[in-house]
């Protein structure tokens, strides 16, 4: 096993460059993932990883040590680890991949979440994990979202990206105008309850920036405007918190 403890080792500068640049991801068709968790989630989609990359103490023992053993791996010296700044609590374990493309264009047909400028990763990870949650197949994300396969929102969307279509860089507009199903923007003005809204047949949920919400071209687009009743103090939700109680409301009517 190779042991990495340079900071000018051409691997490691490659790491680094794929840990901080999403132009470098892009030219590259690659990116990391950490954790077992999500390691496991690729290799049931797409089979064994490029490569897998330990930091020295996880070799000692516990989930890791159990998972990599008798598997090719590159070692790097913690320090190099911590010094890749991938996450804010790195686990120990990273893969080298390849960035799964979209298998086709998007379905016109089919259930959506549409991403508008939201570029904090912790949320963009968070809906597309509670996307696939509630059974959507398919995320779109305009210019300006984060971008979808970098680390940080890897990490928050544990395994969920391996179940979506993900599209970036798309022109929410045109897709909407070309939307055979109904397309649903959150926000306050014109908006019906959520609790009372049409919610049957194909649905493209809209859900855009922290602050700004959606743009008023989307809203203006959109087939259906919603909002979610708020009795209590608090006039406004987190977009990924407001995203999970509108989609699974559409499960909860599907269900019933």
């Amino acid at each position: 096993m190779k042991l990495i403890q340079s900071r000018d080792n051409a691997f490691f500068k490659s790491l680094k460059r794929l840990a901080e640049s999403g132009r470098e991801r892009r030219k590259t068709g690659q990116t990391l993932l950490d954790g077992v968790h999500l390691v496991e989630a690729y290799e049931a989609a797409f089979g064994p990883v490029e490569t897998l990359i330990v930091a020295e103490s996880a070799q000692a023992g516990g989930e890791i040590a159990r998972f990599v053993d008798k598997r090719q791996t590159v070692q790097l010296a913690d320090s190099l680890m911590r010094d890749l700044g991938l996450v804010d609590t790195p686990s120990g374990l990273l893969a080298l991949v390849k960035t799964p493309a979209a298998t086709a264009a998007p379905d016109r047909k089919s259930d959506a979440i549409l991403l508008d400028g939201i570029q904090d990763p912790g949320n963009v990870g968070t809906l597309l994990r509670t996307a696939a949650a509630a059974g959507i197949k398919q995320a779109l994300l305009a210019p300006g979202c984060a971008s979808a396969w970098s680390p940080k929102v890897l990490r928050a969307g544990q395994g969920a990206h391996f179940a979506l279509s993900i599209h970036e860089d798309v022109d929410l507009t045109t897709f909407m105008a070309n939307y055979e199903g109904t397309s649903a923007v959150t926000c306050l003005d014109g908006a019906t309850s959520l609790y009372s809204a049409q919610l049957t047949g194909a649905i493209a949920w809209v859900f855009g920036a922290e602050g700004q919400g959606v743009r008023a071209e989307l809203i203006a687009a959109a087939g259906q405007r919603v909002k979610i009743p708020m009795p209590g103090a608090v006039e406004s939700l987190n977009v990924a918190a407001a995203a999970a109680v509108c989609l699974f409301e559409m499960v909860r009517r599907r269900s019933a």
